[in-house]
This record gives C-alpha cells, sequence and structure tokens, in this order.
C-alpha cells in the first residue's frame, strides 16, 4: 500500500529541488518533515506542503498509519520553461529562463 502526492508546475528549478529530494529520500516521515523544516532552501517550503499531503492522503485516504511512514520514493522533472525577455545594451534582447518542476512523492508504510 502506498500513498502518492504530485504539485505541478513549481516555480523552481527542478536541480535545486533535487538537492532537497536527496536529504528526505528513504527517511521516515516525521524525520523527513523536520529535516525540510530546518533546512534552509526554498525548494522546502512547497515539499513539506507536499509531504503533508501525502501524510494526510495516507490517513484519510489508505488507512495507513502515520507514525510507520517513510518517504519510499521521491522525484522532479522538468516542466515548461516560461521565457522572459531582459533589455540589454544598444538595443539587444537577452532571454531569462524560469524553469518549473513537477514534483511527486511516494509514502509507503514500514513493516
Amino acid at each position: 500500500m502506498e500513498s502518492k502526492a504530485k504539485v505541478t508546475f513549481v516555480r523552481i528549478a527542478p536541480r535545486k529541488v533535487q538537492i532537497v529530494l536527496d536529504l528526505i529520500r528513504n527517511q521516515p516521515a516525521n524525520k523527513a518533515m523536520a529535516i525540510l523544516k530546518h533546512t534552509p532552501k526554498a525548494a522546502c517550503e512547497p515539499l513539506m506542503k507536499l509531504l503533508k499531503s501525502a501524510m494526510a492522503n495516507a490517513e484519510n485516504n489508505y488507512n495507513m498509519d502515520v507514525s510507520k511512514l517513510y518517504v519510499a520514493s521521491c522525484q522532479v522533472d522538468q516542466g515548461p520553461t516560461l521565457k522572459r525577455i531582459r533589455p540589454r545594451a544598444q538595443g539587444r534582447a537577452f532571454r531569462i529562463n524560469k524553469k518549473t518542476s513537477h514534483i511527486t512523492l511516494v509514502l509507503k508504510e514500514m513493516e
């Protein structure tokens, strides 16, 4: 039995999210929450909301014990890139790519 939660179109680059996901992979859910709470990265805020959502899904939809949950798998995929233009010298334009992420989190119960 597994509980899954997904968030799409998060306005943060996937590379930055991947660093934080590596910290919480295969950790118990409550320890992962503590890690996210005390890590000073921008990706921690959407990941904390996602972890809370996955824990709520496990408890309410699958009747799983919240104290036995752990982060079985977590992955980030690149979403569409927002392309913006910044004016530069002599009438030139400079492109700014604002990347987005799709994040998936799977919780399972420890045996």
